[in-house]
């Protein structure tokens, strides 16, 4: 399997009146076709480096490559262009437009990027048939249950056909049946050779993963345990 991502040294501090270290030193390779757990307390820093890996922060020292560019020498429509076909992020809290139905919560993110609507709706209607939830098209979020908005969360992330799905906590408020449903999706997109990294609690989910990424103390480390 080839690089996807690969960390070079990363390091992350915040100044709240004296400065902070959150990620130090920190050196990964994700791989193509590959699930990776993160694990760490409340806290170490799990967010932090999702929203790195995804651009929406920058370290403070070290590099992040993409595919083998160096993301830190990506002008803005370069970075604009991966976060918006190559890698999405699905929050627990899963961020969907409350106005917006199913389907078009769904569709917007490949209308956002700039496909026609006609072909994004019918994308939106495949991939929400696919997880399950065909009957749920013109369902506001408020009509679903917490695992319903989930799996259309994770069809807006999947639906530009991401290499790298990035998710913080994305079963965190479920119950453990629902939470197995939403983790079948990863299995299922990590069948097409795409990547995943999911930040969790759950230990049994964690142990699912092809290996664990554990933060302690701003350093990371690879477990098989």
């Amino acid at each position: 399997m080839s690089n996807l991502v690969k960390i070079v040294n990363l390091s992350k501090n915040f100044f709240l009146n004296k400065k902070i270290s959150i990620l130090k030193k920190v050196n990964i390779e994700i791989k193509k076709g590959e699930l990776i757990s993160l694990l760490g307390p409340s806290g170490s820093g799990k967010s932090t480096l999702l929203h790195l890996i995804a651009l929406l922060d920058k370290p403070s020292s070290g590099d992040i490559f993409f595919e083998g560019k160096k993301t830190s020498q990506m002008n803005n429509l370069e970075k604009d262009h991966v976060r918006g076909k190559k890698i999405s992020i699905i929050y627990q809290q899963n961020n969907l437009l409350s106005d917006f139905t199913c389907l078009e919560n769904v569709s917007i993110a490949m209308i956002a990027n700039g496909e026609p609507k006609k072909s994004s709706i019918e994308q939106a209607k495949k991939i929400l048939k696919k997880v399950g939830l065909s009957e749920r098209y013109d369902h506001f979020p408020k009509d679903l249950s917490g695992g319903e908005q989930q799996r259309v969360a994770f069809a807006r992330a999947a639906i530009n056909k991401p290499q790298l799905i990035l998710a913080d906590e994305p079963t965190g408020s479920l119950d453990q049946s629902t939470a197995k449903d939403v983790f079948d999706l990863f299995l299922k997109f990590k069948s097409q050779n795409r990547s995943i990294v999911y930040a969790t609690h759950n230990r049994e989910l964690a142990d699912k993963a092809d290996y664990k990424l554990k933060i302690i103390n701003g350093s990371i480390r690879r477990s098989n345990e």
